[in-house]
């Protein structure tokens, strides 16, 4: 619980282009792991698109609502 506080804290002095760095870090290193590991990549081609889609809308809802509902 203490690193939780401790994230939460430091996570307060990062501005917009801070976090979206992070994320398009994930997202690069996401592609990577995919092109050098053939086995990541078949399982990406033999999913269901939509399940990404699904796990997106999943994961960015609370975010979203916290954005615009507030």
């Amino acid at each position: 619980m203490k690193k939780l506080k401790y994230f939460n804290k430091r996570i307060k002095i990062m501005d917009v282009w801070d976090i979206g760095s992070i994320k398009l870090g994930v997202v690069s290193f996401t592609l990577f792991i995919i092109t050098i590991w053939s086995t990541a990549m078949t399982w990406v081609h033999s999913v269901n698109p939509w399940w990404f889609f699904t796990a997106f809308v999943v994961f960015a809802i609370k975010p979203w609502r916290r954005l615009f509902m507030k």
